[in-house]
């Protein structure tokens, strides 16, 4: 991952003008680093079956990236979660103002699919690449659970529903991370099956961050904790206990289907997932 670190640090956004701090707000909530868990995913499955095109897969990797530090910046406003502090520092309506950080983040979207538009593949494979994250970081992903989560604080939703809010708002991001490798190596037949197996692990990534927010202090997470008492979260309606067995659970699930992938994809994968898949414990 540390090549992946360099790649972009190569490709930070860059915007010359009269502005005397949008260009710095740009690339600010990048070099605050982060788990890179999404394009780490997408390198993982790349590797395992064609490392020769792992130099092209930054570029994809970077896309999925910046997607997703857009929709950090964009949930941290003012109008949505409203808090102060993400990957560790000042969120950038504090550092900045609150429309700069609306700005960056319009910016970050774009950008990622500019990076995915320039990746070194044929035209087939960064079309469909380009469909999947728009796909699943858009108005039926990603933007959906974020409007679903919104709308109903305050709110209490049944445990289906708010599958369905993190399911959008969380794990089609990931489970995209997983297929675009899959696009990129030409393995049609596992792209799929790694989405479904992505969904779930998304979900899980999910009730382990609600089971964070009440165990882990701002600190610890780099983030302001403590802040889902009005938001649908898996804690706030099963309870800790429930919602730390259902993480137990799931995580049960999504190893035993680790054991089914084929040796390369395994051997790739589960030293990185093996750590998320129990970091709730």
């Amino acid at each position: 991952m540390q090549n992946f670190e360099n790649f972009l640090l190569n490709y930070l956004p860059t915007s010359k003008s009269i502005h005397p701090t949008y260009e710095e707000a740009l690339q600010k909530m990048l070099l605050a680093g982060g788990k890179r868990f999404r394009p780490a995913l997408l390198l993982g499955v790349v590797n395992a079956y064609n490392p020769l095109l792992i130099g092209g897969a930054y570029h994809a990797a970077y896309a999925v990236e910046l997607l997703h530090t857009y929709s950090l910046i964009h949930d941290d406003l003012p109008a949505m979660d409203n808090s102060p502090l993400r990957r560790g520092e000042p969120t950038l309506h504090v550092l900045y103002d609150e429309v700069t950080a609306i700005l960056v983040g319009d910016a970050l979207n774009t950008y990622s699919f500019e990076v995915l538009s320039n990746a070194p593949f044929s035209d087939y494979t960064r079309v469909a690449l380009v469909r999947e994250l728009a796909t699943s970081g858009g108005l039926n992903g990603m933007v959906l659970g974020q409007a679903i989560d919104c709308y109903f604080e305050n709110r209490a939703l049944g445990i289906e529903d708010v599958r369905v809010l993190h399911t959008n708002k969380t794990a089609k991001l990931i489970a995209a991370s997983l297929k675009m490798g899959a696009i990129i190596v030409d393995r049609e037949e596992l792209a799929d099956t790694l989405y479904d197996f992505g969904v779930r692990l998304g979900l899980l990534f999910q009730i382990q961050d609600d089971i964070l927010d009440v165990t882990q202090s701002s600190e610890e997470a780099g983030k302001l904790t403590n802040n889902d008492e009005s938001k649908n979260s898996f804690v706030t309606l099963l309870g800790l206990d429930e919602a730390l067995k259902e993480a137990d659970e799931l995580a049960q699930t999504l190893i035993k289907e680790m054991d089914g992938f084929d040796e390369k994809l395994k051997n790739e994968l589960f030293p990185l997932l093996v750590h998320y898949i129990n970091r709730h414990k």
